[in-house]
């Protein structure tokens, strides 16, 4: 599929597969992504790209996965299948970890079925067998040793060795003792030799202790002697520790054998761990790229929107550069084959290598850097020249190595054949060289194969301009900077600025001026036009990105306006309803005042003074809701030298409601509250309230606070959720305890890859109420907690 084999490299995806290996927990990991082949079945292109997408949003809006050991368990597996082996402690227990990872990654997938279906097609079917971990547990503890009660006989040995070993030592400290109050003993305490305590005796005295010797000093004033007591107490500890480890060895060979049925499903779980491991090296990497699925299409068609290519892009990252210029381009039918033109080191290869580069990665099942509306279809074959391959051992020169490349290409290349061809016609005289590659180029675009051809002979830039089939394209120059654009303009050629670049680098004029003199005049007037069709070009794109521009923020100033005016139409809803329940609460206590007003004069029978006084009151009681007279001018000048500022009261005029500042905004606007809402008003359009009124206004708004408070929970939880949900009802949450007052927020997000703590903690920052925020402690969940609060 690829030629020539050595493409691949050229193109760039072994250094991919490299950094995608360096993602991986497990050498079985690295084993498949060292296969990464690309494929040419549109199903399984399809399912591996899906599976990536799958394992990038679990990766960045789930809860993490739990991969916490990722051990080989087939090498085990495959060693346990031998009949009579036995698999030591510490490779029960890497099975145990292992086990353990697999049946957690399992019931994670089992509670959240349907949701990554691609995914779940890499264990589809497969079982939990909780037998295996049990009998593991039985006989290997958390440390990975065998437990003393394995067996009843291990238990009795281990109890023998230990009560044999502590009156081993209670015998040698006895008589370490009492040789030391006879003199015999040199400096130091007891000492270990051969694995046996020794105690240490000046050579003269060596003969007054019964023992064996098992060494002696450098200079031979001092041997190391083991008690004849001691001596035979100590050979019984080791034939018990003989025996224990007799014992030690018929338990894991029993397990062993217990093992051995499950041989099969063990290898099982570790081509699922592995395959996991690997789909997520996979998953990582395109976060790290901003990578997206593509759209894949059943035809032989690119169309790359916004690509960049993935080694430049994460090494400008690594080294703080300028972010890579995305580029665009689409090969179809129409314009099956680009051919690429401008000046030298102005990312005509880049662009070449880009398109190849993200087509092997899609076929290999990777995201690529793109927007997720581009579209890549599947090549069987993919075409490279890129390069000097001359070879000394086969007698080729570097046009030989060329032309030897061209037969291939046009021998067995296809309408599925990508032909991706790095500076056309090179390595011999461009007076034959020119006629020939065009010659090529006319034979690939009969066979109808795509492909990126980047060149600087004029003759193939006409061939492309007067041939259906083949387009041209040119990297952008800014002439009067002189310096790249790395921005790809398809429809026209360019001119290779040689002359200007040369100029700019110094070269003299008068040698110029001869240049000029020896290239033939009409050859002088097509490089000029090139320049001037370059220089309209750039003036086309500025205008058309300074047009996108002004369409985004025209966009964003419609979004605004449809948002605020979303917003005041809920707020009037609200003052509205508000306004009809107070005027039927009034309504109905009139009525109430008028029922009592008349029976009060019944009563009196219609006393003339009494009379009187029930009128005074009920006329009282009507003021109290007869609208007041509109606040003058002079009222409003007045009010707007006051000073208002966040947490006074105010009435709005025209609405008689009280709201509280919470801030004060440029342009003379104020924020005010109104219960959980919040609106914007004019400064002269309230009144500020003070003395009695204020104080009756805070009381009913405390009796509301409190009662909000009461109902208010300060911890939220958001670990699962996506970004966008979490963020919304955080925001939520914090408005609410702005407006009750409530000092602090507990927002419990999880640890797994930081993602949405990073996101969580950016929107704090730019949220103006909080006044900072900090991990709980490491004890009660670290950095997977964070503790707001509210200014």
């Amino acid at each position: 599929m690829i030629f020539p084999k050595n493409a691949i490299d050229k193109l760039g995806f072994i250094e991919i597969k490299d950094l995608i290996k360096d993602k991986c927990l497990s050498e079985s990991g690295r084993e498949m992504v060292e296969k990464i082949q690309p494929q040419v079945k549109l199903d399984n292109i399809d399912r591996f790209l899906r599976q990536t997408q799958e394992f990038k949003d679990l990766l960045v809006n789930d809860a993490p996965l739990p991969v916490d050991h990722l051990y080989p368990i087939k090498p085990l597996a495959e060693k346990a299948r031998v009949e009579g082996s036995f698999l030591a402690e510490e490779e029960f227990h890497r099975i145990l970890l292992s086990l353990r990872t697999v049946y957690a990654i399992i019931r994670y997938f089992n509670e959240r079925q349907g949701q990554y279906v691609h995914l779940e097609l890499l264990f589809e079917h497969l079982p939990i067998e909780k037998q295996i971990i049990r009998q593991i547990e039985v006989v290997i503890n958390d440390s990975g040793k065998m437990k003393d009660n394995a067996s009843r006989l291990l238990l009795d040995l281990t109890q023998q060795i230990l009560k044999s070993e502590q009156e081993a030592r209670k015998r040698i400290d006895q008589v370490f003792k009492q040789a030391q109050n006879n003199g015999w003993t040199a400096d130091g305490n007891l000492t270990i030799r051969d694995g046996r305590l020794c105690i240490p005796i000046l050579a003269e005295n060596k003969r007054k202790l019964k023992g064996f010797i098992h060494d002696e000093s450098a200079t031979g004033q001092t041997a190391y002697i083991e008690p004849e007591e001691v001596f035979h107490l100590n050979n019984k500890v080791r034939d018990l520790v003989f025996e224990r480890r007799r014992e030690v060895i018929r338990i894991l060979t029993e397990l062993t054998s217990e093992l051995r049925p499950h041989v099969p499903l063990l290898l099982a779980y570790h081509g699922l761990l592995s395959k996991l491991d690997f789909v997520r090296a996979k998953a990582l990497f395109a976060i790290d790229m901003e990578a997206e699925m593509p759209e894949l299409s059943t035809e032989a068609d690119i169309n790359l929107v916004n690509a960049r290519h993935p080694l430049l892009l994460i090494n400008s990252r690594r080294e703080n550069h300028p972010s890579v210029v995305p580029l665009n381009i689409k090969i179809d039918r129409e314009d099956r084959i680009i051919l690429v033109s401008g000046p030298n080191a102005g990312g005509k290869s880049v662009c070449m290598k880009t398109v190849g580069l993200l087509q092997l990665m899609v076929q290999s099942g990777l995201l690529i850097p793109a927007e997720p509306t581009s579209k890549v279809g599947v090549f069987r074959q993919i075409f490279a020249d890129i390069g000097d391959d001359q070879s000394i051992e086969s007698d080729l020169s570097t046009y030989s190595a060329h032309l030897s490349k061209m037969k291939h290409f046009t021998e067995f290349a296809n309408a599925r054949t990508l032909i991706l061809i790095d500076e056309f016609g090179t390595g011999t005289d461009p007076l034959f060289g020119g006629p020939i590659a065009e010659a090529v180029l006319e034979a690939l675009n009969k066979k109808e194969v795509r492909g990126v051809i980047t060149t600087h002979y004029s003759n193939l830039k006409v061939f492309a301009s007067n041939t259906a089939g083949l387009e041209n394209a040119s990297m952008l120059f800014d002439n009067v900077a002189m310096h790249p654009l790395y921005i790809l303009q398809v429809g026209k050629p360019g001119s290779s600025y040689a002359f200007e670049i040369a100029q700019k680098i110094g070269l003299r004029k008068e040698i110029l001026h001869v240049a000029k003199d020896k290239i033939g005049a009409r050859q002088k007037k097509v490089d000029t036009l090139l320049v001037d069709l370059e220089r309209d070009k750039k003036e086309i794109y500025d205008t058309k990105t300074a047009i996108a521009m002004r369409e985004r923020e025209l966009e964003k100033l419609k979004n605004e306006y449809e948002n605020l005016q979303g917003y005041l139409e809920e707020n009037k809803k609200q003052i509205i309803r508000a306004a009809k329940e107070e005027a039927r609460q009034i309504l109905k206590n009139a009525n109430k005042l008028v029922e009592n007003t008349v029976a009060e004069i019944k009563s009196v029978q219609a006393d003339k003074d009494k009379t009187r006084e029930i009128r005074r009151r009920l006329h009282a009681e009507v003021d109290k809701h007869t609208e007041k007279k509109p606040v003058t001018k002079q009222a409003v000048a007045a009010q707007m030298d006051e000073s208002i500022k966040v947490g006074d009261w105010v009435k709005i005029l025209g609405a008689d409601t009280e709201a509280q500042v919470i801030e004060v905004a440029k342009g003379n606007n104020l924020i005010l509250a109104l219960g959980e809402l919040r609106t914007v008003v004019k400064k002269n359009k309230v009144v500020k309230l003070q003395g009695k009124e204020k104080a009756n206004v805070v009381k009913k708004h405390k009796a509301i606070s409190t009662e909000s408070a009461a109902d208010f929970q300060p911890e939220l939880d958001v670990r699962g959720m996506r970004t966008e949900d979490a963020l919304r009802q955080l925001e939520t949450v914090l408005d609410r305890a702005v407006m009750i007052g409530y000092p602090s927020l507990k927002i419990l997000h999880g640890k797994g890859d930081g993602i949405l703590r990073k996101f969580i903690r950016d929107y704090l920052r730019k949220y103006s109420h909080i006044s900072h925020f900090e991990d709980e402690h490491a004890d009660r969940g670290g950095d997977g907690i964070t503790y707001a609060y509210i200014q």
